[in-house]
């Protein structure tokens, strides 16, 4: 697993006025603004502030107390979140509308509350309708609820917890990811998972992820052979999923949020955990202290991971913008 202590210090390479101008000029370019050069030059220094900012609230919180990373973490996301906005969002924030966090919870927990089957519910305008649409393409409903299990089922590194407490049921396999082709292994097992046959499976994938342009299968190899255009990329790959260890993953179940971007996953996650932490102190006390949920096992798991790999994988998004393919 990667060094989390060097997450952050990846940013160092934007830490420059002039590279920062260049990145948001060219991005500015592509979207064919006449105001491109003007907005490069007003834009350059809240985009270093904003990713100074984030890096500052990252590492407070890897020596910060528990009781408190929830929202360090969720605050150095957002404003790590705002300086990718500006990439792609020349006029951010155009207005006080998207400045709320985009989502809500309920403020008091009912008696017998447990994590895994809290939700947070999407709002009309925000940061997290916002950021969704603008960075990722994907348009918000609003009123969508999001369970805390589900959200933690996107993130592949959790996978192996979430089975124990699941009656060891698999998540997700390992696909085999070789660049230099362009091509995806699959192990055919998936078939079993999908409940399809190859014809099907190679039909599917075709109409339905629609960044591969071709299929070739090696039955003998017991692996599906997909040709892709072009590399996976920590972020953007869905529906499959990267893993920390530098692998990719595949989920053994057809549902919406392995189509969502696992950054979505992380943001709501993180902003529900933090109104906790702030608003509903007994029970995250008694959590933290008690070890009496198996929620406690997967928050304290998630909090080490989304430490590492929001950072890297918002890092990841800022490069591709830099370093076009």
């Amino acid at each position: 697993m990667l060094d989390d202590r060097n997450i952050p210090n990846k940013f160092i390479v934007f830490h420059s006025a002039d590279i920062a101008q260049q990145l948001l000029y060219q991005c500015y370019i592509k979207q064919e603004r006449e105001d491109a050069m003007q907005k490069s030059y007003t834009n350059c220094y809240p985009f270093l502030y904003y990713l100074e900012h984030g890096q500052n609230f990252y590492s407070t919180a890897r020596h910060a107390p528990l009781s408190i990373k929830p929202v360090l973490l969720f605050y150095g996301m957002v404003q790590l979140l705002k300086a990718c906005l500006l990439t792609v969002d020349a006029d951010y924030p155009e207005s006080t509308s998207v400045l709320a966090h985009g989502v809500s919870t309920r403020k008091r927990k009912k008696q017998g509350y447990e994590f895994l089957d809290d939700e947070v519910k999407v709002q009309k305008n925000g940061l997290f309708t916002h950021f969704s649409e603008k960075m990722f393409h994907v348009k918000q409903t609003t009123g969508e609820k999001f369970r805390m299990v589900t959200l933690l089922q996107r993130i592949c590194e959790l996978h192996e917890s979430l089975s124990i407490f699941n009656d060891k049921k698999i998540l997700s396999i390992e696909v085999i990811h070789n660049s230099s082709l362009n091509s995806i292994a699959i192990p055919i097992e998936i078939l079993d998972h999908y409940h399809m046959t190859l014809n099907r499976f190679i039909h599917y994938i075709e109409h339905e992820w629609h960044f591969l342009k071709a299929t070739f299968v090696k039955e003998e190899d017991r692996f599906i052979h997909i040709g892709i255009e072009s590399p996976l990329q920590p972020i953007g790959c869905e529906p499959f999923m990267f893993h920390l260890n530098g692998t990719y993953r595949i989920p053994i179940k057809r549902e919406k949020i392995f189509m969502l971007p696992e950054v979505i996953a992380h943001y709501l996650l993180l902003y529900n955990l933090s109104m906790i932490s702030r608003y509903e102190t007994e029970w995250w006390s008694e959590l933290l202290h008690s070890y009496s949920s198996n929620a406690y096992t997967l928050i304290v798991q998630f909090l080490s991971l989304t430490a590492e790999k929001v950072p890297l994988l918002l890092y990841e998004y800022l490069i591709q913008r830099l370093f076009p393919a």
